[in-house]
């Protein structure tokens, strides 16, 4: 016999079986019996379609692939490479015609038409069958309304007289926690790491919980199945104590209220009355245990193992809890009123601390002078005029390398100037005047002349502080202040009644945008190229430096001794080209023809957007030099008419400037702690003045996980710590990240200072020792190491030097490659991965 065959055979008997099931069901709920010829009458189209179903879907999945094809290959289909559903819709289609079984045909032949014969027995047991399930349909539903009367009566007792069950429940959990409380306590892990071994951690101390949830956190040592195998707590021991208790209280309360009737109900069946009961309310008892348990977790401890010790009487235990209630509604009262105090108390507190220390100044005795205007406008050459008339000054850069153009170009003058940076010190003896970051402006030195430079960075959520500590509390005779035109009236707002001499200047050389689409090839003498990374400033200096340009580069990362010798062989002519990221927009004065935005978008820290309309003011307002090129072009690779309306549309004001934590601060904190921990947590709850945003101090704080609870964190005086944290060095770099650790480890223990790690091998190598030379005179300068200074100093000019000579030489050689399977990739490529790695990426996306 075939498998179709055997197959057909048992969908004739599955088909006869069902047929006699419909025809019980058809003829039990007639009180007289119906004729044969009725039924199939009433029910032919069921009749027809029974078979169909029942043999399609048997012979369909009883039937394996091979003979589905070959059945279909003997009549004349192609099944050879086919998809296997379309073999079965195939298989399934040549079936509906294969030997139909007639199944009326089947019952007149089997049961007399005519007469009652084989039908009237069908009749008389599908009768039988009929009121024998319409009996047990009364007793399930009577069974089903006591049920539903139980819990009614469950309901009734939790809600009326829930103290009457949690009463005697309270004593049963009271006296398993007094026997508990004297188990072994273990180490807390996660519950699903069965394959840890638990270790032992001392005995339970009452003492050590103030509520019970507290307790049922613990481990008892032993291993549980819940949804998978994992160590057992106490709130699942709890769980089961409880389950059963209220199986045991309710089981009474509830038995008491059951009528006879319901009680002869539930015992019209082969189980016992207790059994049918106890099964009821388990089911209710299942939906109201998590209510008692949350009860139970906010029992203070100590009142629970008290009460085990007091013999069980309703009255007397209700009168105790009662009690237990009024103390905790007392105590957390206490406690709330405790929780206001402090709150209060710390409201106060940082009200002291920081509070008083952002008021703007009222009028000073100072004369400012406000040089407001557009980039390349001679804003700083007239400051600077001012201050070298002046018998003493200081300039207050924005960038190491703006504070060391200024000091060469006032000594070149014969001024005397002196260079202070967090990381050097130059010719500070006797000299006159200074030039240094806004960083180290210190309030209590007076000076007759003061300049500050890009004045709009006030708005900087990191810097930002360093500006308006400088333009609030500075101690000069005359202050020139020089900023964009969106700063005026922050500035104006910060210096409140002083006199003030505002200066607006315009540009002398207008910019024009350029109509065309600018590409590479298009690069001509006096274009400065701008992007925005390292990467992008090397791969497109590389591509022209092929192309037969010579180019100078710029970016934020390079030393500015070595962006010094690139802007000066541009300047000198050495080079035709620059090449650099936004860095060029800050203070950088060069013999710019056209600048041109090979990019309109830059990541800035957190997400990559389009430029803003201040940025492209910046940066454009480069292009141009009097004398040279009497217009500054500007170019667009993308987007011209949109990138020209942010170029020409008004400038957003500046409305905010940013706070930081003051020398002063620290001092008034330390009055009430010397954790610096807590320093940050009270930044975090101070809310700033109306028109100022905090510094967000992560970079602080991110090094202070290193050494939190640590002997660098005991041994160091506060605002010690805090100026090592505040150090001015790249935190996104891990090898410098470990090198302050170290040294500060080193400081701590009173040991010499780790010598920074210095590599040559390489462009990125030689920055990253740059770098570390940077960090570690960083630590000389401020534990007063002037003179060892000195000689590291020469080292990290060493290495600017090579740096500089590795962009004169190198950068032919620089190529760009796959970032995934570091294939070489054209320079002038668009993407970061090679066709092949974007194309085999695309196939392993899921969709």
């Amino acid at each position: 016999m075939t498998k179709l065959t055997e197959v057909y055979e048992q969908a004739i008997m599955r088909t006869k079986e069902k047929v006699l099931e419909d025809i019980d069901n058809y003829l039990g709920s007639k009180e007289v019996v119906s004729l044969l010829s009725d039924y199939i009458s009433d029910r032919e189209k069921y009749l027809e379609q029974i078979w169909i179903n029942v043999w399609l879907n048997k012979v369909t999945n009883d039937v394996s692939k091979k003979e589905k094809k070959s059945y279909l290959q003997d009549r004349g289909f192609v099944v050879e490479g086919v998809d296997k559903k379309l073999i079965n819709h195939l298989f399934r289609t040549e079936m509906r015609t294969y030997k139909i079984f007639n199944v009326i045909q089947w019952l007149k032949s089997e049961y007399d038409l005519g007469g009652k014969g084989g039908w009237q027995a069908l009749y008389s047991q599908a009768r039988l069958n009929h009121i024998r399930n319409q009996k047990v349909k009364e007793i399930e539903a009577k069974k089903l309304k006591v049920r539903k009367d139980i819990e009614c009566i469950l309901s009734r007792i939790v809600d009326e007289e829930w103290t009457s069950v949690y009463i005697p429940l309270r004593f049963i959990l009271s006296k398993e926690l007094l026997n508990d409380i004297k188990n072994q306590k273990y180490k807390l892990i996660e519950t699903i790491k069965i394959e840890e071994k638990l270790s032992q951690n001392g005995y339970f101390d009452e003492n050590d919980y103030t509520f019970v949830k507290e307790f049922l956190y613990e481990l008892t040592g032993s291993i549980e199945k819940n949804m998978y195998w994992e160590y057992e707590t106490y709130e699942d021991v709890y769980t089961k104590i409880i389950r059963a208790a209220l199986l045991e209280i309710l089981y009474d309360m509830v038995n008491e209220e059951i009528s006879e009737e319901a009680r002869s109900v539930l015992t019209h069946s082969e189980k016992s009355f207790d059994h049918e009961l106890s099964n009821v309310l388990q089911e209710a008892v299942f939906q109201i245990e998590l209510d008692f348990m949350n009860k139970f977790k906010e029992e203070y401890f100590v009142d629970l193992i008290t009460l085990a010790a007091i013999p069980f009487d309703q009255e007397i235990h209700q009168e105790i809890y009662e009690q237990n209630l009024l103390d905790r509604e007392r105590r957390k009262e206490e406690e709330l009123l405790a929780i206001q105090k402090e709150k209060e108390a710390e409201e106060r507190m940082v009200e002291d601390i920081f509070g008083r220390e952002y008021t703007l100044p009222l009028g000073r005795d100072i004369q400012y002078f406000l040089h407001i205007g557009e980039t390349n406008t001679g804003k700083t050459h007239h400051a600077l005029d001012n201050m070298k008339k002046a018998d003493s000054g200081i300039y207050l850069a924005p960038l190491r390398l703006l504070a060391l153009e200024v000091y060469d170009k006032l000594n070149s003058e014969g001024v005397s100037c002196g260079l202070k940076t967090g990381e050097e010190e130059k010719g500070m003896v006797g000299a006159t005047h200074i030039s240094c970051t806004v960083e180290m402006f210190h309030e209590r030195d007076y000076y007759d002349c003061l300049v500050i430079d890009e004045a709009q960075m006030i708005a900087d959520k990191d810097r930002g502080f360093s500006w308006y500590k400088a333009i609030t509390q500075a101690n000069a005779k005359e202050v020139h202040i020089i900023g964009s035109l969106n700063s005026k009236n922050m500035i104006l707002q910060l210096l409140g009644d002083s006199s003030v001499v505002i200066k607006e200047y315009k540009r002398d050389i207008p910019l024009e945008v350029e109509q065309n689409l600018f590409r590479l090839k298009h690069t001509g003498k006096g274009d400065a190229l701008v992007c925005f990374s390292r990467k992008k400033v090397l791969e497109t200096a590389s591509v022209l430096e092929n192309k037969g340009h010579s180019v100078s580069m710029i970016y934020g990362s390079m030393p500015p001794e070595t962006r010094k010798k690139q802007m000066e062989r541009f300047i000198s002519g050495e080079t035709s080209v620059i090449v650099a990221t936004d860095a060029i927009g800050m203070g950088l004065n060069l013999p710019i023809r056209r600048i041109v935005f090979l990019e309109n978008e830059k990541f800035d820290g957190t997400r990559r957007r389009r430029l803003s309309s201040q940025e492209i003011k910046q940066i454009a307002g480069r292009a141009g030099r009097k004398g040279i090129y009497d217009v500054g072009k500007v170019a667009f690779t993308s987007d011209i008419k949109l990138m020209t309306r942010l170029l020409e549309q008004e400038d957003e004001l500046v409305q905010t400037f940013t706070v930081a934590p003051t020398t002063s601060i620290f001092e008034r904190f330390q009055r009430y702690s010397h954790d610096l921990g807590y320093f940050f947590y009270l930044w975090d709850k101070f809310e700033s003045p109306k028109g100022t945003k905090k510094a967000s101090l992560s970079e602080e704080r991110e090094l202070y996980t290193f050494i939190e609870d640590t002997e660098m964190e005991a041994r160091l005086p506060l605002m010690e710590l805090y100026g090592f944290l505040h150090l001015p060095f790249s935190k996104k770099e891990p090898i410098l990240i470990k090198q302050w650790r170290d040294k500060m480890s080193a400081l701590v223990k009173g040991e010499q200072l780790p010598e920074p790690n210095i590599k040559r091998n390489g462009l990125e190598e030689l920055e990253l020792s740059y770098k570390a030379l940077g960090l570690h005179l960083l630590f000389l300068y401020r534990l007063g190491k002037g003179t060892e200074a000195l000689y590291w100093e020469r080292i990290r000019e060493e290495i600017s030097d090579l740096i500089h000579e590795q962009l004169k030489t190198d950068v032919k050689k620089i190529r760009k490659k796959c970032k995934h399977c570091g294939r070489d990739l054209p320079l002038d490529f668009k993407y970061q991965i090679c066709d092949s790695c974007h194309w085999a990426r695309r196939k392993r996306r899921p969709y």
